[in-house]
């Protein structure tokens, strides 16, 4: 039987990520939020390791993409303190056989990640986004609703994709890049991801 699921960040992307892990068939054992308390929310990290400890537990990362330096930050601590970070697929979403979906990724709802493709440790797929064959998806990287990356790309880490993209095929998307909701990227220069969006 798969550990509970301490869930890190209890804001918007919590909520969500909570239905997710919910969705998967996991146990949402609670938040964990060094900022905010609230219903639900169990401390901050260095209260909460005191009680829930790394063989009984597993930790989900949802620090959200306006600072992803921070979110990376966070996952390293988890990792340091000895907790596995769990990977999340849900149900409907399809994934080739062949695919690897590293440490602490999540693939929503309708996404679709197809043959031999990657997305390396917490990289997250929103509902609808689709890795074509052969792509990878770098560390800590968002990729909105609806986006596409063809097939043979690579998506440098603390990337973030906007809802309904096309990066072009054999392609590579800088680490730190902002590529635009609707636009396509087919290669050359792109907007530097400051993380304070």
């Amino acid at each position: 039987m798969s550990p509970p699921i301490l869930v890190y960040g209890s804001q918007e992307f919590g909520r969500v990520v909570r239905r997710l892990v919910e969705d998967c068939g996991r146990t949402f054992q609670g938040f964990v939020d060094d900022w905010h308390t609230g219903e639900d929310v169990l401390g901050r990290f260095d209260a909460v390791i005191e009680k829930y400890r790394p063989d009984r537990f597993e930790f989900v990362i949802a620090v959200g993409y306006k600072n992803l330096t921070a979110r990376w930050g966070v996952y390293q601590r988890v990792l340091v303190a000895g907790y596995r970070v769990a990977t999340l697929i849900h149900p409907s979403a399809y994934v080739a056989r062949s695919a690897s979906i590293l440490d602490g990724a999540m693939v929503m709802a309708a996404a679709a990640v197809d043959v031999a493709a990657t997305l390396r440790e917490l990289a997250v797929l929103w509902p609808g986004a689709v890795i074509s064959h052969d792509s990878e998806i770098g560390e800590n990287c968002f990729v909105s609703p609806n986006a596409t990356v063809c097939g043979h790309c690579r998506v440098g880490r603390d990337s973030f994709i906007g809802a309904g993209a096309v990066i072009v095929d054999h392609v590579k998307v800088p680490g730190g890049a902002f590529v635009k909701a609707g636009s396509v990227f087919a290669g050359g220069e792109v907007r530097r991801f400051g993380g304070e969006q």
